[in-house]
């Protein structure tokens, strides 16, 4: 029974109550009122407290407030009827629809020339209605078609995370002789069928693994997170399948889809009885990078074959990574990491014992982005700034000249330091010293320093890009650290006062990138792209354009911006130039010879730190930038537990510039001498 018919049975109650009320009781008004006991007839009139007349009163002032009452029903009646028809209409509507959303593709992932990256592959799903696990048998006869445990497919029907009338998702990438079977014997399967949907597919395996990151399902932190985003935003909902790292999670916005909704009519019970309008999903934007595929997979294929040669060499090996930047606009054209792993793993959920693997120490964490998140002192790489630092503040200048023994003794012999070539090097300065890599050199540098009580090596770290975030568009950047007295003082906490205060050895260990140093191999590329475009560095970028879904051309095209400039005296920025080109084609012969068969020139800096830690390997190092004249790229590498930065990252560096021009490093040797 409707709302509108009780509240006219409801009037029609109480005007019928009222009008037996009049009749019975509110005719008697006349100017004599005869008394039925005998008495004598009186008039009417005056002060008359009968108890007919009070019962009359009391009626009439009932009358007035059911008159009232009804009043107000009508009141609310003509609102309904005519003011709030479409607000109800709306409600009664929403009663008996339900709105089942569809999954969007994702937007593909380009390399800078259009090459897929990351795309999407059909997919065939068996889907069962959410009323299939009432039937025992069906739910059975399903689980051994497909192979699953019964309980595992009774709780994927039971899933309502994609809505409470969508079709339930019960095994994906199914075969084609389960899609006969069920379309063979559909008695045995009611409610169960076949959906060819899309599943994210990475072609390349491993390429690229970490730049364009993963996919799984939405986590509840992301719901929350995504609750309270603005408008515009695709809101999502519990099973969606949405970015977890790298390029996927960076670029969520634009790859994510819109989904596509189907309105079903629903009796009491929540069972579908028809359909109606349908809208279709919307596939994300496609994201095109800057990365060149064929260079990303030269480092990739360059980073494993030394980590080989350098395992069998007698060293762990254990990881390396390699960042290529177009230093005139910061375009990223390969980064790579070692140990890799591949995105395919994620499609569909990831298993426990996967995710173990993943995350092992044992596996040297695969997952990590060593390029941008992890940390390494930087060894001789940073000895170019140290030079800057010394010109800048007046602790040397381009004619200074020292002499190396391979022994230090500069604070006292209690406090000798020993240079990394123990014969010594003899005479050095500036350039000499950066050609070969002299510490002794850059610990007269840290004393100097030391002895004016000034912080200047610091503070030129720090104006290159050192202790803090580039800025690039991947999540999970780390910053590194610029140690000074304050974070020694405060980080040092627990120890005694004397060893906490900065001393001159922590000055000359930060000048040869040592000690406390820490710094990323992108932040030690950025810095370099600073001396090569001797001043601007451009915020590194892995975006080149977002499409439009259809192929309709450039939605959005990224700018580049310079993140920090640095002025050089042209006299200082001479000297340490020529300091870099000695270390390529003069340092050692054979390190030479893998340059020479390069037909553009190239400057650069090796580097071999230590490490913290008993019976670790250095790390090694080589950063340079190419054609030294008028520089284009600048390529950074690390290599960890190594011999040295010349006989390992160094081989991954030539390799990526051989790709890029098309110039295969042709020198073959067993060994290279050198820092």
């Amino acid at each position: 029974m409707s709302t509108t018919l009780v509240i006219i049975i409801v009037c029609a109650v109480i005007a019928i109550a009222l009008l037996a009320a009049y009749f019975f009781f509110g005719r008697s008004n006349g100017p004599l009122t005869l008394d039925i006991g005998g008495a004598a007839p009186r008039a009417a009139g005056g002060s008359d407290n009968s108890p007919e007349k009070t019962i009359s009163g009391r009626l009439m002032g009932l009358a007035a407030v059911v008159a009232g009452v009804v009043a107000a029903l009508v009141a609310k009646l003509w609102t309904m009827q005519l003011v709030s028809t479409e607000e109800y209409a709306e409600l009664a509507e929403s009663n008996r629809t339900r709105t089942i959303t569809t999954s969007a593709p994702r937007g593909r992932i380009l390399d800078r020339n259009g090459v897929e990256i990351v795309t999407n592959r059909p997919s065939l799903t068996v889907v069962a209605e959410p009323d299939v696990v009432d039937d025992e048998i069906e739910v059975q006869l399903l689980a051994n078609l497909i192979g699953m445990p019964y309980m595992a497919v009774r709780r994927k029907i039971q899933d309502s995370s994609e809505g409470a009338q969508s079709k339930r998702t019960v095994s994906v990438d199914v075969s084609r002789r389960v899609v006969a079977f069920i379309g063979e014997h559909p008695s045995l399967f009611n409610g169960v069928s076949v959906e060819e949907r899309t599943q994210r597919f990475y072609p390349h395996g491993s390429l690229a693994a970490h730049i364009v990151g993963y996919t799984g399902v939405v986590t509840q932190e992301q719901l929350e997170a995504n609750a309270d985003a603005g408008e515009g935003t695709v809101k999502y909902r519990s099973g969606d399948t949405v970015g977890q790292a790298g390029i996927e999670y960076q670029y969520e916005s634009v790859l994510q889809g819109v989904r596509g909704e189907q309105t079903v009519y629903v009796d009491a019970r929540g069972n579908v009885l028809d359909y109606s309008t349908y809208v279709a999903p919307q596939s994300g934007s496609d994201v095109m990078l800057t990365i060149d595929i064929n260079v990303q997979r030269a480092a990739e294929e360059s980073l494993e074959r030394v980590m080989n040669k350098v395992r069998q060499e007698g060293y762990a090996g254990k990881a390396g990574c390699v960042v290529a930047l177009d230093c005139t606009n910061g375009e990223v054209i390969a980064m790579a990491s070692a140990p890799t792993f591949s995105p395919n793993v994620f499609v569909g959920g990831i298993s426990n014992a996967d995710w173990d693997a993943l995350q092992s120490e044992d596996a040297n964490y695969p997952l990590l982005n060593r390029a941008i998140s992890g940390v390494y002192p930087s060894g001789s790489t940073i000895k170019a700034l140290t030079a800057f630092a010394a010109l800048d503040y007046g602790i040397a200048t381009p004619q200074s000249s020292w002499y190396c023994t391979g022994w230090w003794t500069g604070f006292g012999e209690d406090y000798g330091m020993g240079c990394w070539w123990k014969t010594g090097h003899g005479a050095m300065n500036l350039i000499t010293g950066l050609t070969y890599s002299c510490d002794v050199v850059f610990y007269e540098i840290g004393k100097g320093f030391y002895l004016a009580d000034s912080e200047g090596l610091q503070e030129t770290f720090r104006r290159y890009g050192l202790g803090s975030a580039s800025g690039i568009d991947l999540p999970s950047e780390a910053v590194g650290r610029v140690p000074d007295a304050e974070w020694k003082w405060n980080y040092w906490s627990d120890a005694p006062e004397e060893q906490r205060r900065w001393q001159g050895g922590d000055n000359c260990n930060i000048s040869i990138g040592q000690g406390d140093m820490l710094v990323t191999c992108l932040q030690m590329a950025d810095a370099y792209c600073s001396i090569a475009n001797r001043g601007d560095t451009w915020r590194p970028h892995l975006l080149k354009s977002v499409l439009a879904p259809a192929g309709g051309g450039t939605v959005i095209e990224y700018k580049p911006e310079v993140i920090f400039t640095n002025e050089e005296d042209e006299v200082f920025r001479a000297t340490v130039e020529r300091g870099l080109h000695g270390v390529v084609y003069e340092e050692d012969y054979t390190q030479a010879q893998h340059w020479t068969n390069l037909s553009i020139s190239v400057a650069g800096k090796t580097g071999t730190a230590e490490q913290p830690g008993e019976y670790r390997d250095p790390v090694g190092w080589f950063v340079g930038y190419g054609p030294s004249d008028n520089p284009k790229y600048v390529i950074a590498s690390n290599m960890d537990e190594v011999l040295q930065g010349a006989s390992s990252a160094m081989y991954v560096v030539r390799d990526v510039f051989g790709a890029i021009y098309g110039e295969p490093d042709t020198f073959d040797e067993d060994t290279t001498v050198g820092d």
